[in-house]
């Protein structure tokens, strides 16, 4: 029996790719199609809203997809498959935008259907791709192979926006269509082509599998089950809950950040634009920081990945009662100095929490790898629709409830504060439960001994 290969850095770039791949069909339909939708359409801005959160809901299947690609072994074509619904998703969402224009309960029903399918192959691909990173890359590697992939899917937003911006400019509905029809086979062609033969067959033998159980048995398990063995894991449970709360406080404040800003410190739009631009650039400067704890060159001179988990979480704390701070001080307070705390602290914590992730998914009971990393990611689905849709009501009811705009904002960023609180918490309790020893799986520990050694 041959040993699974590790991977190396090569290999990780090719899994940034599929995610940058994922990212360039997400923002379209999540930013371009919003905008013609209220420009060009008139329809009212709720539309979209809802129809980005319904592709957040859908991605509650995630622990099914996890699971499926447990039953398979393999997670190349629940990648590639989901890349292929995703894209057909986008194209479908630019055909049904149209339609709206001159029939729109037909195009809005198709825009449900093409939301679902994005929802549908953002949790097959997603979910198996941080799987197959969790199984593959030695701890060591973890944070900075995250770092890379998600630098890559954010290079894939960046790169796809300016791209399709310059593409349908001037607009008609035909461009939209033949560049977002473009689009699609690009994903297609580069998700192939960077997933062939990276993955390998599954070598893995009976002997392999935990004493008592064989792949029969693991094959005839209910996903049910599974579901409810792998939530009785205190370590998942909790994490669960941890992924939860921290993007829960991660997504509330994104809609509210700049109209803050605005409302409070009086500025332009442009200039709470720059504010939410300095924000972002502070975030990956919090990823880049956890990537270089996590080397193995330095590791351990600057902390634990998990630790800066924690401390990400209390820092974000720390920076929401800033913020709180400031809706009551208003001109006065540095707010962009609170802003870049604020960022670096977001993008500290999440880089360490998906680390965390990949090294949690391989302990426990094997071959429930796939369900663990799909439980976490429909958690963090489920806090990122319920975080736009909270943050905004709770800005609008505070507004209601408080006559001073400032006060109303200080509130909502209090409750955050203490979302973010109650998530350093969690991530104490995952990393005083957690295994002691962070080992591979046995069907590539040979493999990992000899890359390390």
């Amino acid at each position: 029996m041959s040993s699974v290969r590790v991977f190396g850095w090569l290999d990780v770039m090719r899994l940034g790719l599929v995610q940058a791949c994922m990212g360039a069909v997400v923002v379209v339909t999540t930013s371009t199609l919003n905008r013609i939708m209220v420009v060009e359409l008139a329809l009212p801005a709720m539309l979209p809203g809802l129809l980005v959160a319904l592709h957040y809901l859908v991605q509650m299947v995630r622990p099914r997809m996890g699971f499926g690609a447990d039953q398979g072994r393999r997670c190349t074509p629940w990648m590639l498959g989901g890349v292929i619904v995703l894209a057909a998703g986008g194209l479908l969402a630019s055909v049904a935008t149209v339609l709206m224009q001159t029939a729109f309960g037909w195009g809005l029903g198709l825009c449900i259907l093409a939301f679902t399918m994005i929802g549908l192959g953002v949790s097959a691909c997603g979910t198996s791709l941080l799987v197959l990173m969790a199984k593959r890359v030695p701890d060591s590697r973890r944070a900075p192979a995250a770092t890379l992939v998600w630098m890559m899917m954010i290079l894939g937003f960046a790169m796809t926006a300016v791209t399709v911006g310059k593409l349908i400019d001037p607009y008609t509905p035909a461009q939209l269509i033949r560049v977002t029809a473009g689009l699609a086979v690009l994903v297609i062609g580069v998700a192939a082509l960077s997933l062939w033969g990276l993955e390998g067959q599954d070598t893995r033998s009976v002997k392999d599998v935990p004493a008592g159980e064989s792949p029969q048995i693991r094959s005839a398990s209910k996903f049910k089950e599974t579901l409810i063995q792998v939530w009785r894991e205190r370590q998942a449970r909790t994490f669960t809950i941890f992924v939860f709360l921290s993007m829960l406080a991660y997504s509330a404040q994104d809609l509210i950040l700049e109209p803050f800003a605005g409302d409070v410190f009086g500025m332009s739009p442009g200039q709470t634009t720059q504010l939410a631009g300095l924000q972002h650039g502070a975030v990956l400067a919090g990823m880049l920081w956890v990537a270089l704890v996590g080397w193995e060159r330095v590791k351990g001179r600057l902390g634990s990945v998990q630790s800066w988990m924690v401390w990400g979480c209390l820092v974000s704390a720390l920076a929401m009662v800033g913020l709180s701070m400031a809706g009551v001080q208003g001109q006065n307070w540095p707010l962009k100095a609170n802003i870049v705390l604020l960022g670096v602290a977001n993008g500290a914590f999440s880089i360490a929490a998906i680390a965390t992730m990949m090294r949690l998914s391989t302990q426990g009971e094997q071959g429930h790898e796939g369900t663990r990393m799909g439980l976490w990611g429909a958690a963090q689905a489920i806090a990122f629709g319920l975080g736009g849709i909270l943050g905004t009501a709770a800005s609008d009811i505070a507004h209601w409830l408080v006559a001073s705009s400032g006060l109303a904002y200080s509130t909502v960023f209090g409750f955050e504060a203490v979302m973010f609180a109650l998530s350093a918490w969690c991530a104490i309790l995952v990393n005083r439960n957690g295994v002691v020893a962070e080992r591979p799986p046995a069907y590539f520990s040979t493999e990992l001994q000899r890359a390390q050694s």
